[in-house]
């Protein structure tokens, strides 16, 4: 993904792993408790994968209540993944984004719509051009409230598009920052042609959808 030429011209694939590796370090990822992270100053933090981080970024970054969105990895075994590592398929990480939000605007399960209505949700290991299980669909819950939100949600959506949702389960466990730039991608570089062809009409795609999440700048 987001290699400097449009998609026009070429579609861009990587080396696709049909799931992350299920050895042991990472199955005792899928099994582990879960990790709470604590309020700080009122404002909550949830954790997503689905595709493209610079895409995701975007399409949290538009919703009300939401302060700031993180690009970063999760879900994998290994320590300190960076770019490259993850885009091997090896580390078991997923890109995904750290949402930092206001409970008291708006809600999990809330946040959970948008997770599901923002992407292809039965697509396998990847959103649009980007495949391998770096780019697969991940939602991490915190605690038992929020994977029933989770499982219930998936249930629905499941028997409404009468298919198999792809998007993974998995307790939390650590969220790794990404790389400095990563970070903001899509509002600092507009012009750039994977931004353009893949990340903005995902984003109109979900601003379209739901309208009235939307923060009051976003509403155009």
């Amino acid at each position: 993904m987001k290699k400097l030429l449009s998609i026009l011209a070429i579609t861009l694939f990587f080396s696709c792993h049909n799931q992350a590796q299920t050895n042991p370090e990472q199955q005792a990822v899928i099994n582990a408790e879960p990790v709470a992270v604590p309020l700080n100053d009122g404002k909550a933090k949830a954790y997503f994968a689905s595709g493209c981080f610079w895409c995701v970024e975007a399409i949290y970054e538009s919703v009300k209540g939401v302060d700031e969105v993180i690009s970063g990895y999760s879900g994998g075994h290994t320590k300190n993944p960076t770019y490259e590592s993850s885009n091997t398929g090896r580390t078991g990480h997923a890109e995904a984004v750290e949402v930092i939000y206001d409970p008291e605007v708006v809600s999990f399960a809330s946040l959970v719509d948008v997770y599901f209505g923002s992407q292809n949700p039965t697509q396998v290991n990847g959103q649009g051009p980007d495949r391998g299980s770096q780019y697969r669909s991940i939602i991490f819950y915190q605690n038992d409230e929020q994977k029933k939100i989770i499982e219930d949600k998936k249930a629905a959506l499941s028997k409404e598009l009468d298919a198999t949702i792809a998007a993974e389960v998995y307790p939390f466990q650590k969220f790794w920052v990404a790389e400095d730039y990563h970070q903001n991608y899509e509002r600092l570089h507009p012009n750039q042609g994977y931004i353009r062809n893949v990340s903005v009409p995902r984003l109109n795609r979900f601003k379209a959808k739901f309208p009235e999440l939307l923060k009051e700048d976003e509403k155009h």
